[in-house]
């Protein structure tokens, strides 16, 4: 690559939402040492995950409207100096309560590097670029998920430390670079943030993770009664109408609620949130191999190359084979994969070879789920003025999906006191996930009708 204007800025972000993502596929093989090493149960553990998750949620929004406001460069420099402060908090945490702030941290500054970054490119590569430069940033995905576990495997050698020390070099790389190559900011005191949306967004998703995560299920009934449960899922359950209400009178507001006046719109944002689901279970696979086969921790780590290496390798293939046969078909047969591999998981957890072929099926039913075709869904059935939104919609389903995910997991192994039942336990809710899912795919629109739903979207009249 030619590292000369605007190709020099595209490398620097590619730099920076490789650094974020890297840390999302690195901290699954880190559980059971951190396990180890804070002396804490699985449900605590299952925090790891979910606070940095529930952060990024947060983060996502803030810092893209605070980009439209302070200025991209700012910003962005921002939520690459707050990655590397979390990291540090966790690197030299000397309890387990500093580690989950350190995560919280990197989650916030993890929220706003993707969504400025994208933003960057729409703001400086002309229109017949910024296709081929956002496949580019998007294809860090891929190769961050590879080099995530087998990066982790490797460090997991020495110590669970070494992999977030990794991001501050490629942070202090990418702050030095930022502050020379980056255009200018350009302050806009226009545009009003939407706080209340924030507020309530913020105290929805923390209170429904927290009771999820504290119920039992060996005593459900008495755990979804207690103090530690139902007063947190009802909060969460009530502030769902008063999020929408202030959604609907913001000017500029997080979620663009009209959105979900689209029957489309409600399915591919129903199946986002099984998707966010099914993410976060594979951070529980190492933990699981662990106690289904007995393999070290490092051993483990590598459990998950099945799973991120078909992702990787179907991805792109998805993507070209969308325009072909709809993605209706393909997000159908994506489901049925994954759910046949989720259910192998649970059943045949300790057989090796059926483990590793489960891993690929899943992998083949999250390239469908998590890569172009919801996103491609979206921009259709978004009005033009709204596809930002709808984007950014799909990305804080998502989100919430992995939160409910990381704390209902956390939940049914914590049960189980991480003994191979909760996690098979675990693994099989995963699995009829897939099959809702498979059913709400069947409602989407076929090839033909989403032909006509685009040409109706460029029809100049």
């Amino acid at each position: 690559m030619d590292l000369s204007g605007n190709s020099r800025i595209l490398f620097l972000l590619f730099v920076g939402v490789f650094m974020g993502s890297l840390d999302i596929g690195i901290v699954g093989p880190a559980l059971p040492s951190i396990q180890t090493y804070f002396i804490v149960n699985e449900r605590v553990l299952s925090w790891v995950f979910t606070i940095y998750i529930l952060f990024f949620m947060i983060g996502t929004p803030l810092m893209a409207k605070l980009s439209d406001i302070y200025g991209r460069k700012s910003i962005y420099i921002l939520d690459i100096f707050l990655f590397a402060v979390g990291s540090l908090i966790t690197i030299t945490s000397f309890s387990f309560e500093m580690l989950l702030l350190g995560r919280a941290v990197q989650g916030i500054g993890a929220g706003g590097i993707f969504p400025v970054a994208n933003a960057f490119i729409g703001d400086i590569f002309p229109p017949e670029k910024r296709g081929s430069a956002l496949g580019i940033l998007s294809s860090v995905w891929g190769l961050s998920s590879v080099l995530g576990p087998v990066l982790g495997g490797l460090l997991l050698n020495y110590s669970w430390q070494l992999l977030f020390i990794v991001n501050l070099p490629i942070a202090a790389g990418v702050l030095i670079g930022s502050i020379y190559i980056l255009p200018k900011s350009v302050r806009n005191r226009k545009i009003l943030f939407d706080w209340y949306g924030l507020i309530v967004l913020g105290t929805l998703v923390v209170s429904l993770a927290y009771g999820l995560n504290q119920i039992d299920t060996n005593h459900f009934l008495n755990s979804i009664s207690s103090l530690a449960v139902w007063p947190f899922l009802v909060l969460s359950i009530l502030l769902v109408p008063v999020l929408w209400k202030v959604e609907k009178i913001a000017s500029d507001p997080l979620i663009q609620v009209d959105l979900f006046k689209n029957r489309e719109v409600k399915l591919i944002s129903s199946i986002s949130i099984g998707t966010g689901l099914i993410q976060a279970s594979t951070v529980f696979v190492p933990a699981f191999v662990i106690v289904a086969l007995s393999f070290s921790t490092a051993n483990a780590s590598l459990m998950l190359m099945p799973i991120v290496a078909t992702m990787a390798v179907g991805a792109p293939i998805i993507g070209k084979l969308l325009d072909r046969f709809g993605s209706r078909n393909i997000m159908i047969t994506g489901a049925i994969t994954m759910m046949v591999g989720l259910f192998m998981m649970s059943m045949f957890s300790r057989s090796f070879y059926l483990f590793i072929l489960a891993g690929i099926l899943v992998g083949i039913g999250m390239s469908t789920a998590i890569g172009s075709p919801p996103r491609y869904i979206m921009l259709i059935e978004s009005p033009p003025k709204e596809r930002a939104s709808g984007q950014a919609l799909i990305n804080i389903l998502t989100s919430v999906g992995q939160l409910m995910g990381g704390a209902l997991i956390g939940a049914v192994i914590g049960s189980y006191a991480g003994k191979i039942g909760g996690y098979e336990l675990a693994y099989l809710g995963i699995g009829f996930v897939a099959i809702v899912m498979t059913i709400l795919a069947i409602g989407l629109k076929n090839k033909q009708e989403q032909i006509k739903t685009m040409n109706l979207s460029y029809d100049p009249k």
